[in-house]
């Protein structure tokens, strides 16, 4: 691994478990044994600038891990309420420390750090259409499947954030449920039919 890639990878470890405001330049340092003048090297821009590449880094990394286990599933529905209870198992399996850190990173930079803010919604968006993709390919409708994408990438964060807070699977697995009832629900509704236009020949 590159020390610009160690940097990086020390830095999302950080993030993950102190958030962006609690991690310092010099801690970075310290945990990727890289000096504190490489940091200033290869992130100029310091630590606006190395927070992004964490985030990328992670958010590529999260979206991957997602995509590999949503692809080996059996049908849509299924799939659903499956990543939710193994989402479940590994964040119990942790003690409720490990999770996605992105959306505490999100939240914390929403209204102070526009460039980040930015590289936040650029990797919802991007998780918001690989699941979109996938819901589309088990047979739903565009609309609804880019409707149920948005429900799964918030229902996941959103039961992060409670699963670790009530140090319970519960948030987890009730969410995978509801969502698999709703594309349940997508699968069976008759494909939209498009409005014509006013004046359209018939």
């Amino acid at each position: 691994m590159s020390t610009r890639d160690r940097i990086v990878a020390a830095a999302a470890q950080l993030y993950g478990r102190y958030g962006y405001t609690g991690v310092g330049l010099k801690q970075v340092a310290a945990e990727s044994g890289a000096p504190i003048g490489s940091l200033y090297h290869f992130f100029p821009g310091g630590k606006e600038e190395l927070a992004a590449a964490a985030l990328r880094m992670s958010g590529a990394g999260y979206q991957m891990l997602v995509e590999g286990i949503l692809e080996n599933m059996p049908d849509l529905v299924s799939g659903i309420e499956q990543s939710f209870a193994l989402a479940a198992e590994t964040v119990a399996s942790t003690g409720y420390v490990d999770a996605c850190w992105i959306e505490t990173v999100a939240l914390e930079v929403a209204s102070t750090s526009e460039p980040l803010r930015m590289v936040t919604a650029e990797i919802f968006e991007q998780w918001i259409d690989s699941c979109t993709a996938w819901v589309e390919s088990h047979g739903v409708a565009p609309e609804k499947a880019r409707e149920l994408g948005i429900a799964y990438v918030t229902g996941l964060e959103g039961a992060f954030i409670l699963a670790r807070s009530l140090q319970s699977r519960e948030p987890l697995l009730a969410t995978g449920r509801m969502l698999a009832a709703a594309a349940r629900e997508a699968l069976a509704a008759p494909p939209s039919t498009p409005v014509k236009a006013k004046g359209a020949r018939r």
